[in-house]
């Protein structure tokens, strides 16, 4: 007779009991739970029986939260860690208990908590996804463990049980490297600095600000067994990496007859273009289950496995060839999924659509069911990652539409609040609060099976996550009004009348529709008129007053809101000064545009003072966490310049990105550069910028700070007395300029001189025109091209002449429909003066609606 202890049987019951029961919450992750509330509000430690923790089936697949309080005892049930940590914030947001942000919050738990009556909350979603592969580069590649347990813990108070997992992937990828036989030249090569390599691991570039060693990938294994360890602990479904096709050019070497695709993207040079093996290359599906037995050897199993394989990138095929087209696509799809599966049967396959939307003339029905063909149905999970821009800002259609319900395969909702880590306010708020009904309620939803957002960077907009987070959350539709003001409520422990009529205000100017890029001006490279931030008068006096709103100033999460705010007044009062300083340029008022610099210069100072208080936005606290991960002083310093780089020039292209309105950068960069620009234009010379910029990535550390001592009155100090321009300061204004020439850009030989546009701008662009303003000479235009992500998009070729007169001097365009430019937007012109250089003037966009 065989026997069985007694501890197996009863394990072995308990799991039969779980599975008919229909939940699995296990004590490990009951456990994590009450430690994430536990330093969430640190008094529940001491007093663990004031907070009960029970299990509760799930609903149809979903995660449920149930809370109730009685006797001055908490009882939070769920279905699992994760559905834990949501039920006991939500009970903290919706009975105006506190908040929790990035680095700070306000918690207001009182002695003895208030008898509440049952609530329960079923997810309408099985999966709650979160993070972007590049939120690995605008906002974590130098991530400490101690940051990183702060965010899982974010996560899990947000509802989020599905998590991109990515640190370490190269790692990995360089044992399989080795174990082919490439050498260490030939694999540091492959590879760029630490805050680039999303891009790289997608195979937009190789090669660039930085090699990677071994000190690096222990650190970031050892990082990632902690990462996924406590994921799961929660009950959360991390996604790893898997292989992607791109493979280090030493490869050719190895294997001389390997298909090898050489792939650009936004304009790099061809020194740091990836190189693709081809699906139909035996080799890829070798490489890929390499990659997943070291992967599984080092962290064990895991259910799910990104991989993307052209991410904003053209194929290697003829697409104007849809049958030849869509072979190499079904290999594709194949050869990815079958690299996963042979090492791990139960594996999911999840990748990325930004492409559906953003490269319509690639991705159609057609090519996208190709891909999909030959991978069952549900070894797969589509990420429909940008359905804010599809609704809001490209008004293409939606995916699961246009796409049919993706064929048959599980795929997620998710919207994009943020691109590339920006700071300034942007988004339509409503969408954010009830977009996903939408997709819920289609005819062609599919196996809709999760929601999530995948921001490019975040400690940012705290109330579009809040919104988002809460909405992936419910299947009814939201009062927007009346959630802003619980979230007021729970945020900062009143909402006053101030408080309400400023996010009314929000809601109709900033809030009111998507920017994918805002920037303030003098966030561009000098000289640039573009900006597309919200800069109205009544975005003013939403910002003036919620900084002005009395009776907050003890809450922590006010006193960061208010810098926010104040700091974007600044930032208008700022982007007003360069303005009027270029057009005193323009006007050869030179006494005008140093009064103009000063004013810049004193607003510039005053918003980098109030920031040295905020939490996150500093560019200190970016460098220390670059600085933690170097050996040495020569690595800490090239971790260093790293990141300085992605925050600002990024390679070059893909210039000021992402435009962080942080201390440290304001003072130290944004105000210099503009400054160094005009002492050089006033002196009618040319200033080497990309000289002065490189200079500065390769500096270190910051220059002293100022702090103010009160943080609110000097928030409410300085949006007082940063008052409009005088009038005589004002110049004609610069109607849709976007920049200028001068005798030091241009020669009587013919050169090409670009200047940078908003992509916003593309909506209604048809043309360009060149203004003369002053000067002896003419400027004489042979052809004009318009430059997005590093390609033409359209040029136009005749002979044109800016002076007096001038003549044919307007450049009509015609723009392919649904366009985009999402890395970078320039107008370039061949050019030169005739019989000197003695030449100004003004190059202004022709719109649509003129």
């Amino acid at each position: 007779m065989t026997t069985f202890p007694l501890r197996t049987l009863f394990g072995t019951l308990l799991a039969l009991y779980c599975m008919h029961a229909g939940y699995s919450l296990s004590p490990e992750e009951r456990d994590a739970a009450r430690s994430v509330m536990e330093r969430t509000v640190p008094v529940l430690k001491a007093g663990p029986g004031k907070l009960k923790l029970e299990a509760v089936k799930q609903e149809n697949g979903c995660d449920v939260f149930e809370t109730e309080s009685s006797g001055g005892v908490l009882t939070v049930r769920g279905s699992s860690g994760t559905a834990l940590c949501r039920g006991f914030y939500d009970f903290l947001k919706t009975n105006g208990l506190g908040m929790v942000a990035w680095d700070n919050k306000d918690i207001r738990w009182p002695a003895r908590i208030s008898d509440t009556p049952r609530r329960r909350v079923a997810s309408p979603f099985r999966h709650h996804y979160y993070f972007n592969a590049v939120t690995y580069g605008y906002t974590m590649p130098y991530w400490t463990w101690e940051r990183w347990e702060r965010e899982i813990d974010w996560m899990a108070l947000h509802g989020i049980d599905m998590p991109l997992a990515l640190a370490a992937t190269e790692g990995i990828a360089v044992r399989v490297w080795k174990r082919l036989g490439l050498t260490q030249k030939e694999i540091d090569e492959f590879y760029t600095g630490p805050a680039h390599l999303p891009w790289q691991r997608m195979g937009n570039l190789v090669n660039h600000d930085g090699i990677l060693n071994d000190n690096w990938h222990r650190d970031q294994i050892a990082m990632q067994h902690n990462i996924l360890h406590r994921m799961k602990s929660l009950g959360m479904k991390p996604v790893c990496p898997a292989f992607s096709g791109f493979v280090p050019q030493g490869i050719r070497r190895l294997y001389p007859e390997a298909k090898l695709h050489r792939l650009g993207w936004g304009g790099w040079p061809q020194k740091n273009a990836a190189h693709f093996l081809s699906p139909e290359d035996p080799l890829f599906l070798h490489i890929g289950s390499l990659y997943m037995e070291e992967w599984q050897k080092e962290f064990g199993k895991n259910t799910y496995y990104l991989a993307d394989s052209f991410n904003e990138m053209e194929l290697p095929v003829n697409t104007e060839d849809p049958k030849t087209r869509d072979q190499m696509l079904s290999a594709l799809g194949e050869q990815v999924y079958r690299s996963i599966s042979s090492v791990n049967p139960d594996a999911v396959w999840v990748m990325q659509g930004w492409m559906f939307g953003y490269q319509r003339h690639i991705w159609n029905a057609d090519s996208l069911k190709a891909l999909l063909s030959k991978v069952p149905d549900d070894q797969m999970l589509l990420l429909d990652l940008a359905a804010d821009y599809n609704k809001t800002f490209w008004h293409n259609g939606m995916n699961w539409d246009v796409f049919k319900g993706f064929f048959n395969k599980p795929w997620v909702y998710s919207v994009i609040p943020n691109m590339g880590g920006k700071c300034a306010m942007t988004g339509v708020i409503d969408f954010y609060a009830n977009g996903h009904l939408e997709a819920l309620e289609s005819a062609s939803k599919g196996k809709l099976a999760g929601m999530g957002m995948a921001p490019e960077g975040i400690e940012n907009n705290d109330v579009l996550y809040e919104l988002v987070t809460d909405a992936a959350w419910r299947d009814r539709r939201e009062n927007v009004e009346q959630w802003l003001e619980k979230y007021c409520r729970a945020r900062y422990g009143a909402c006053p009348d101030s408080l309400k009529t400023a996010w009314n205000l929000f809601r109709s100017t900033a809030y009111s529709n998507l920017k994918d890029h805002p920037r303030f001006n003098w966030q561009l490279k000098p000289g640039s008129r573009s900006s597309s931030v919200d800069t109205s008068e009544d975005f003013l006096r939403g910002l003036a007053l919620f900084v002005n709103t009395e009776g907050l100033e003890h809450s922590p999460l006010f006193r960061q809101d208010a810098v926010e705010m104040a700091v974007h007044y600044l930032g208008i009062r700022m982007h007003e000064a360069i303005q009027a300083a270029l057009e005193a340029l323009d006007e050869q008022n030179p006494e005008h545009a140093v009064k103009c610099m000063a004013h810049f210069r004193e607003y510039a100072l005053q918003a980098d003072a109030l920031l040295e208080s905020h939490p996150t936005w500093r560019l200190s606290r970016w460098i220390s966490f670059a600085r933690a991960h170097g050996k040495t002083g020569e690595k800490k310093d090239a971790y260093e310049e790293n990141a300085r780089r992605l925050a600002t020039i990024w390679g070059p292209p893909v210039n000021d990105y992402a435009a962080r309105l942080w201390s440290g950068l304001i003072r130290d960069y944004y105000l210099p550069r503009w400054e160094h620009f005009f002492q050089n234009r006033l002196k009618d010379k040319a200033p080497d910028m990309e000289a002065w910029e490189e200079a500065w990535v390769h500096s270190h550390g910051v220059s002293p700070a100022r702090r103010p001592g009160d943080i609110i009155r000097a928030c409410r100090q300085y949006v007082r007395e940063a008052k409009p321009l005088p009038p005589s300061l004002k110049g004609g204004g610069s109607g849709s300029a976007i920049g200028n020439w001068t005798p030091a850009e241009v020669s009587t030989e013919w050169k090409w001189v670009a200047w940078p546009v908003s992509p916003d701008d593309l909506k209604n662009l048809r043309g360009v025109r060149f203004t003369y303003t002053s000067g002896r000479h003419a400027l004489e235009i042979e052809q004009v091209e318009l430059v997005g992500d590093g390609r033409m998009i359209d040029g136009r070729r005749h002979a044109g002449l800016a002076g007096k007169p001038s003549r044919e001097n307007c450049y009509q365009l015609s723009l392919p429909e649904g366009v985009h430019a999402n890395n970078g937007l320039l107008i370039r012109a061949k050019v030169r003066t005739v019989g000197g250089n003695d030449s100004r003037g003004k190059i202004e966009l022709l719109k649509k609606n003129d």
